[in-house]
């Protein structure tokens, strides 16, 4: 049965996101099946999607545009396929969507078809990123953050920032403990919030949200970045969240609270990350309006968007108060 994350709810209500299944790792151990090779591999992405996106920015900080090539879908999920009724990511058929493509690969209409031509037993949800591999044409990977970490060491060789290291080895304890929070009360909490049926699962995820944006905010009125004043994957993480929060959570998930522009400490670091190099060409904010309040009738029946705030985000800030 084909699904999607509106399917995955518990009993009481609340949101309940299952594990990613294809979870091969590219190695720069040249004798491993899946070996870092310029060109071999390709990232299908949709802008709309924060855990795509945060692979979109890998590929862009760490210098792999030359070595990984990667294709967006459209933005507003559509039927994947005639003989059933699920609803997910499809490529446009000619270039009429600025900022997808048709699949150069394969000529898939769909990200269901990449799945299906990766495992003819698949079951589960058709989600991106995919990490294609052109050789063997299969899929490497769906979980995102295990391809972020492939794309931060494993291409080095390759890579035109290779000095950048957004999980050192010193830091890895820090980063993992922030990871662990950020993705469960943030990155994940606004779906928790947005996507649950029943008001006391919503009622406790909106709590753990603004408790953990606060605790965002006291750090960040003390350092640059999440962990210390050295970027690191954590604020990668945690950044395509927050870009999305006031022009779609906030309204779309019942984040409204307090608004991000609120958090002085908070919105002055959005932008502070946007502006790093090649961050900002993994946003495309039309895209990500468009997927969230399009994709969903269930919670906005007649896929009206809302005009926004449009938040210019490469407006002055004053993180350079840290240092860097």
């Amino acid at each position: 049965m084909a699904r999607s994350a509106l399917d995955e709810m518990t009993e009481s209500g609340a949101f309940n996101r299952t594990p990613s299944t294809f979870r091969d790792f590219i190695s720069k151990d040249k004798t491993s099946q899946f070996p870092a090779e310029s060109g071999r591999y390709h990232l299908y992405i949709s802008y709309g999607c924060p855990w795509a996106s945060r692979c979109l920015a890998f590929v862009k900080l760490k210098g792999l545009d030359k070595a990984i090539s990667y294709t967006s879908v459209k933005p507003i999920w559509e039927r994947t396929k005639e003989s059933d009724e699920h609803f997910g990511w499809v490529f446009p058929s000619s270039t009429e969507e600025p900022g997808a493509e048709p699949d150069p690969l394969n000529g898939a209409k769909s990200i269901r078809e990449l799945y299906e031509l990766a495992s003819s037993n698949y079951v589960g949800k058709y989600t991106v990123p995919v990490l294609w591999d052109k050789k063997l044409k299969t899929i490497v990977s769906n979980e995102s953050a295990e391809i972020i970490r492939m794309f931060n060491t494993e291409f080095n060789d390759i890579a035109e920032n290779a000095d950048l290291d957004l999980y050192p080895s010193h830091m890895q304890a820090l980063i993992d403990e922030a990871n662990e929070w950020i993705y469960d009360r943030i990155n994940n909490g606004v779906y928790k919030c947005g996507f649950a049926k029943k008001q006391g699962p919503y009622d406790e995820a909106v709590e753990k949200l603004y408790d953990a944006l606060d605790k965002c905010e006291e750090i960040l009125s003390k350092q640059r970045y999440i962990c210390g004043n050295t970027l690191t994957e954590a604020d990668v993480r945690l950044f395509v969240t927050l870009i999305r929060f006031d022009e779609v959570y906030a309204v779309y998930f019942k984040c409204n609270k307090k608004l991000l522009r609120e958090y002085p400490n908070l919105f002055n670091y959005t932008k502070d990350m946007y502006q790093i190099p090649g961050m900002s060409s993994a946003v495309n904010m039309a895209h990500i309006k468009k997927h969230y309040y399009g994709s969903h009738p269930s919670l906005n029946p007649f896929g009206i968007i809302p005009v926004g705030p449009g938040i210019d985000y490469s407006s002055p800030h004053d993180r350079e108060r840290f240092g860097s």
